[in-house]
């Protein structure tokens, strides 16, 4: 039989419409039904379970659209989107990789570790350059939680005026109790910068003030996703209030052919001189990489042919680095 727990998170993600976490608490009463020596009704929930996550890849639970939109104040704070893309879509540092993938684990296993007094991972701090991968990160997440990505619009939540751009973002960590999602705050140091620099400003430093006092304070079942480009410039204060944080960096010679093989394909024509192309990408991040394959790609295109050559894959990453 199920534990009254059990019970309890699995009546509160029907009512949430959160198909994953429905069939993720079925799952645990089918293995907890096993040992306690009901193996037929074991098999019986597995296969329900089963059948139903297979019904779920083919035809994805949509009904948590509505739901998400926001509205009144929060529809100029916050914008929505629903992505498609997983983890697999992105090239990542093995560590990374592992990583995320923990994030997902406790996530899906929320219900699990709460029986154990045992919180997931939900807020996580990225850093590193621009077109490394963290924005991306944000939506490959929401894609593999099938949840909408929400992504927080600084420049419409900072005010000039006394206390509002705090009242703000109070409307906004209300919303992730209200509206399971992963919440983005992409550019971060916007608000997180060091509070006693000598460039600080009065409301932002009240904007920090009440982002940490919200941050400690939240026990939603929202991800929370805080990315910054400037890392040194991050408040000391800041980092213990998350639960992991995440350092990205320009890709690895292994990772520039990873991205470029993915990019292309059967587009590239000829084995490129790997050797001379991790010498050319020094220095780019994954986007410029991405976009000079995308280069190259459109060069041949506009010729009329179907494929692209090493050269002028070359080119194109020697353009794109000139541009830094």
């Amino acid at each position: 039989m199920a534990t009254a727990q059990q019970l309890k998170a699995l009546i509160a993600s029907y009512a949430d419409g959160d198909r994953a976490r429905f069939l993720s608490v079925a799952a645990q009463i089918s293995a907890h039904a096993a040992k306690s020596g009901n193996q037929k009704l074991a098999d019986e929930l597995l296969k329900l379970v089963d059948s139903a996550r297979r019904s779920a890849e083919a035809e994805p639970d949509r009904r948590v659209l509505p739901i998400a939109q926001p509205t009144g104040e929060l529809s100029g704070l916050v914008s929505a989107s629903f992505p498609k893309a997983t983890l697999d879509d992105m090239i990542l540092a093995a560590e990374t990789r592992s990583r995320l993938d923990r994030v997902l684990r406790e996530y899906r296993q929320a219900d699990l570790l709460a029986g154990h007094g045992l919180s997931p991972r939900r807020k996580l701090l990225l850093l590193g350059p621009p077109g490394c991968g963290k924005t991306m990160t944000a939506t490959a997440l929401a894609g593999e939680l099938h949840l909408p990505l929400l992504t927080v619009q600084f420049h419409t939540m900072i005010t000039k005026y006394l206390g509002e751009s705090a009242a703000k973002l109070r409307l906004i960590f209300d919303m992730m109790h209200e509206r399971r999602g992963v919440f983005l705050f992409d550019e971060f140091d916007a608000i997180a910068s060091q509070r006693y620099g000598g460039q600080d400003v009065g409301e932002i430093r009240r904007v920090l003030n009440a982002f940490l006092v919200f941050i400690e304070s939240d026990n939603s079942q929202s991800l929370l996703i805080a990315a910054s480009n400037l890392a040194p410039t991050i408040d000391a204060a800041v980092f213990r209030r998350f639960d992991d944080v995440l350092m990205y960096d320009m890709p690895a010679d292994s990772m520039v052919r990873d991205l470029i093989v993915r990019r292309l394909g059967s587009f590239l024509s000829e084995r490129p001189n790997w050797t001379r192309i991790g010498e050319l990408a020094t220095g780019l991040s994954h986007a410029e990489i991405v976009q000079a394959c995308d280069d190259a790609a459109k060069e041949a295109v506009l010729d009329g042919r179907s494929r692209t050559t090493a050269s002028e894959l070359h080119k194109a990453i020697e353009r794109r680095r000139r541009l830094n």
